[in-house]
């Protein structure tokens, strides 16, 4: 199972992040350590970080079809409408 998930900082109400992995707790877990890959450096500017939502895939393609789609300006939008 692939999850697409949305956090919200603590400190700063109005930054989100929106990812796409198989375990939402250890990913958050990381990004709340600070523990950023490189595509992830905007995780560590504006932690903590807790779990808006979190939505599962069967098919992996789709799961990252829909992440690209949340980060796109019609999926913030949606996201902002929905979650």
């Amino acid at each position: 199972m692939q999850y697409v998930y949305i956090l919200q900082s603590l400190k700063y109400r109005d930054k989100y992040y929106v990812g796409c992995t198989n375990d939402v707790a250890d990913r958050l877990r990381r990004h709340n350590a600070g523990q950023s890959d490189s595509q992830s450096r905007h995780s560590s500017m504006y932690g903590p970080w807790e779990l808006v939502v979190q939505i599962g895939f069967e098919d992996k393609a789709k799961a990252f079809a829909f992440e690209k789609y949340l980060k796109s300006g019609s999926g913030r939008a949606f996201a902002k409408k929905h979650f």
